[in-house]
């Protein structure tokens, strides 16, 4: 049992992640100009959020045997962050403004997504507050402002409001994730590449058993494709 332990602490290269060791980045779009300098409040005031999930939307095959399932869509879902709210209300004020510029009680004309849209960041730290973490929702919107409840029996509480943002996609920020689908990029292009050449040259008489093929010719060539 003590060896157990033992490994599992060693397993850790230092402490393990603290869920309290975050802050989000939010700009806030250009047509709100007149809130520009919240984006900072937002970042001090956010107390809890979410690190995004990612769901791969499957269809089921059965040709013979057990029923498969297949990929075909990554699904972003969405995610919620909650605001402390201050006694001036300006954190409310800004996302009913928000709602207003996406789909105006006015007019009720939904806006072009560029003009309500913004790149939400959201970081996570160690306990040296040295960045470890940080993802990107990509073209992201305010989905949902919830409703801040009123009770005269507790004069201790303060409003938080919870706020569901919805996002085109998300991405990692660091060079490691950068590398990783660079690479899997190129190594998909690389080998499409080599298939193709494969295609077009074997595309020959498949009952013609007397065709010689030139195998070092083939090989140089899939190379200057990469």
């Amino acid at each position: 049992m003590a060896g157990t332990i033992s490994n599992f602490l060693s397993s850790f290269k230092g402490d393990a992640a603290r869920p309290s060791r975050f802050d989000v980045e939010i700009p806030v779009p250009l047509k709100l100009v007149s809130y520009r300098n919240l984006g900072q409040r937002l970042t001090l005031r956010c107390e809890n959020a979410e690190l995004p999930s990612r769901t791969l939307a499957t269809t089921e095959r059965k040709i013979y045997g057990p029923t498969e399932k297949h990929p075909y869509v990554s699904t972003y879902n969405e995610s919620t962050f909650t605001f402390i709210v201050s006694d001036d209300m300006l954190e409310k004020k800004f996302f009913d403004a928000w709602m207003d510029l996406i789909n105006p009680r006015s007019t009720f004309n939904v806006a072009y997504k560029k003009d309500y849209m913004t790149n939400i960041t959201v970081n996570q730290y160690d306990l040296q507050n040295k960045k470890t973490y940080s993802v990107s929702l990509n073209e992201a919107f305010p989905l949902s402002v919830n409703q801040l409840d009123l009770d005269w029996s507790n004069e201790s509480a303060y409003h938080k409001l919870s706020v569901v943002f919805a996002y085109y996609t998300w991405e990692r920020n660091d060079i490691t994730g950068l590398a990783a689908e660079v690479f899997n990029a190129g190594v998909s292009s690389a080998v499409d590449a080599g298939v193709n050449f494969l295609n077009s040259t074997f595309s020959g008489n498949p009952n013609d058993t007397g065709t010689v093929y030139d195998m070092k010719s083939i090989a140089s060539k899939i190379d200057s494709l990469q």
